[in-house]
């Protein structure tokens, strides 16, 4: 019977570890099984990632292009026509929207836009809303609020002191 007392591997699925560098006559003393001299035979050699032999390495054959904005606002940007089935008189703002499930990832500041179609009055609380998604929500009967976006970085302090 297999009980945890007496579990083991297959006999031959586990190998020894090799134990280098431990007398000549371990088979692997002396050179460790590296060979004499050489790149490979050193503390810390081998190539690095990407090394071709000498050959100009692939990435740096290709064009770099572009760079990326490190204060780049994100958006989490929402469409009306996703609040078709809340009920009338409710409140959506970021929590509702991640609730929702339509803004995944980190809390985002979020963009209501006007694509798509609502028919109940709701009342939306987000940091931006496009002007077309403002009319389309006032003509169904809602509201939108705007609340102020967070600085994404502090103002620079004035030079003169």
């Amino acid at each position: 019977m297999l009980t945890l007392s007496n579990l083991a591997p297959p006999k031959g699925s586990r190998k020894p570890r090799k134990r280098v560098g431990r007398g000549e006559s371990s088979g692997l003393g002396k050179t460790s099984g590296r060979g004499h001299k050489g790149q490979k035979a050193r503390s810390g050699g081998g190539t690095p990632p990407g090394f071709e032999g000498g050959q100009m390495p692939l990435q740096r054959q290709l064009p770099k292009r572009g760079f990326t904005n490190v204060f780049k606002r994100r958006w989490a940007v929402v469409n009306l026509g996703s609040f078709a089935e809340l009920e009338a008189g409710s409140v959506v703002d970021s929590a509702a929207i991640r609730a929702l499930g339509l803004s995944r990832g980190p809390e985002l500041p979020v963009r209501l836009l006007a694509k798509g179609e609502i028919t109940k009055p709701l009342t939306f609380r987000v940091q931006y809303a496009s002007a077309a998604a403002v009319k389309k929500v006032t003509e169904a009967g809602g509201k939108v609020e705007q609340a102020p976006l967070k600085a994404a970085r502090p103002a620079a302090a004035s030079g003169a002191a």
